[in-house]
């Protein structure tokens, strides 16, 4: 069985990376399914939806999110994702805690300059 969830849990993947988004979601949330915890299928379906515009988003990369809470990769994709939805404030503090976490965050510095206007 585990390896049956592996094997759709990578196959998700490359139709996330190939833009199949629609054939991606199914997948990842059958291994959500079976697997409750999976931070990384979470995030991965996270990021599928924040491609197709979708108001699951958020919650999705926000339970990734408190499923591994020390993830950096996970809370920078929030954090970009609330921006994108104009949550400039929330998506300011994501950052901000990346940056304490890891004061040499390139990526999370440039997204607060950038957000620093909002």
């Amino acid at each position: 069985m585990a390896d049956d969830v592996a094997t759709r849990f990578q196959e998700a993947i490359q139709y996330r990376i190939n833009g199949n988004y629609d054939a991606a979601v199914p997948l990842f949330k059958s291994v959500i399914a079976e697997q409750p915890n999976n931070a990384d299928a979470y995030h991965e379906l996270g990021l599928v939806f924040s491609f197709l515009v979708t108001d699951d988003c958020l919650p999705t990369l926000e339970y990734a999110c408190k499923l591994a809470p020390h993830n950096l990769v996970y809370i920078m994709s929030y954090g970009k994702a609330l921006a994108m939805f104009g949550e400039f404030e929330r998506a300011k503090q994501m950052f901000q805690w990346v940056l304490k976490a890891d004061p040499f965050n390139d990526d999370a510095q440039t997204q607060l300059d950038f957000l620093k206007d909002f």
